[in-house]
């Protein structure tokens, strides 16, 4: 249904008040908002069609050059493959143009369980033949006949239903979080795909218990690749990685940046409950206070894999995925592999604006203990290779080989 005049102009003056005082950082990239909201006001309110309107209203945004940054109606969102189906793309040539290829597929993910794998390419949707610039999507709770051509020949169409998703505000569907293996008597894999929940009780005990059975490993490879991020999960994956208790990081929100602060004064957090029933203490502790908090890791003793850790990492590894990947890199407690991360990591929050339309927004920065700023800067591997479709058709993974190379050198 159509919204009127009236309507819309209510919901694009919220969003404008809104980011306005909320926006971490509005100046941040050099960006004017008041001034390019005014330029866009007249073309946004006169987008009758919903579908137009969002697009607009979500291209305004999209200005603030800002992760955690967009506009979309509960109802109608074009959800993200790498949220949707659990799996990334990567743009490559073929036969002269080009198409995505499926990259990151992440085990118990819609993409996996339709029989989807890395190297298989994405010729359309529902008859719909789609190219690089053009994404992806998905609308909650839909199914999708996928063409796909697969890594060894031969086009099939495979069917994915998406789960609908528990919350409209984050609508992410969850792949199999965790999963653990050993590729030597020596060396361990951990793959953790997201950190899901924003405590991350779930997650911190797949963790425990993916370290538990990979008990006797000397080295350790943690793949990070596609990870989207998530809550505060990622603090336990960190405390695996040194003995004692180390400053990992700060969240910062615009309030306290622009007060003035110490970072060593900033309220500390520095353990993950074991128990859902310590949500409400937590509730109460950090309820109150301001939201810029301290990471410390837990301090969960020596591991015979400390001083032998490879991250692996992509330009799909985001959010927390990145604070594990800046600790381990300031504190050099790991060697990173892969390619560089997309330095999307800030704090975000979603606001109703009205009508079923839902903004998205930077609240709160992050910076690592050294002063880093991570957010459109991203982390650089120390060993640089990606991942060919011609290396995967011969069942080979470059990134995990170099991985395992670089890991029985240290």
């Amino acid at each position: 249904m159509n919204l009127t005049l009236e309507e819309r102009t209510k919901i694009f003056d919220k969003v404008c008040r809104l980011v306005e005082t909320k926006h971490f950082n509005p100046s941040m990239n050099g960006v004017d908002w008041n001034a390019l909201a005014k330029d866009r006001r007249d073309q946004i309110l006169a987008s009758v069609e919903p579908v137009t309107f969002e697009k607009e209203v979500q291209s305004l945004v999209g200005e603030l050059k800002t992760s955690h940054t967009g506009f979309r109606h509960a109802g109608m969102r074009n959800i993200p493959a790498r949220h949707a189906i659990n799996a990334t793309m990567q743009r490559i040539p073929v036969n002269g143009s080009e198409r995505w290829m499926f990259q990151d597929v992440h085990q118990g993910g819609p993409a996996y369980s339709a029989g989807i794998r890395p190297g298989d390419l994405l010729l359309g949707n529902c008859e719909r033949e789609i190219r690089p610039p053009d994404d992806l999507t998905f609308s909650v709770g839909e199914s999708a006949s996928l063409l796909i051509e697969k890594l060894h020949g031969g086009q099939q169409t495979v069917k994915v239903q998406l789960p609908v998703p528990k919350s409209k505000t984050h609508p992410v569907t969850a792949p199999e979080a965790v999963h653990a293996e050993r590729l030597s008597y020596e060396i361990g894999l951990l793959k953790v795909a997201m950190f899901p929940g924003v405590i991350g009780i779930d997650v911190a005990k797949d963790i425990d218990r993916a370290i538990e059975s990979l008990d006797g490993c000397n080295r350790l490879i943690v793949d990070l690749r596609g990870n989207t991020g998530g809550g505060i999960g990622g603090l336990r994956l960190m405390s695996y990685l040194t003995p004692g208790k180390l400053e990992v990081g700060y969240s910062l929100t615009r309030k306290r940046h622009e007060r003035g602060y110490r970072r060593e004064e900033l309220t500390r957090f520095g353990r993950i409950p074991s128990h859902k029933a310590t949500l409400i203490w937590l509730a109460a502790r950090y309820g109150l206070v301001e939201k810029s908090i301290l990471v410390v890791t837990e301090g969960l003793g020596q591991r015979h894999f400390h001083g032998r850790v490879v991250l692996l990492v992509n330009e799909h590894t985001a959010s927390a995925g990145e604070m594990v990947s800046a600790f381990a890199e300031e504190n050099n407690l790991a060697t990173i592999v892969g390619t560089k991360t997309p330095g999307r990591l800030l704090s975000g929050s979603a606001y109703k604006v009205g009508h079923g339309y839902i903004l998205g927004l930077p609240v709160a920065a992050y910076l690592t203990w050294q002063g880093r700023m991570i957010e459109n800067n991203g982390i650089v591997p120390k060993f640089s290779i990606g991942l060919s479709r011609e290396a995967l058709r011969e069942g080979r993974d470059t990134q995990l080989e170099t991985a395992v190379q670089v890991a029985k050198a240290l």
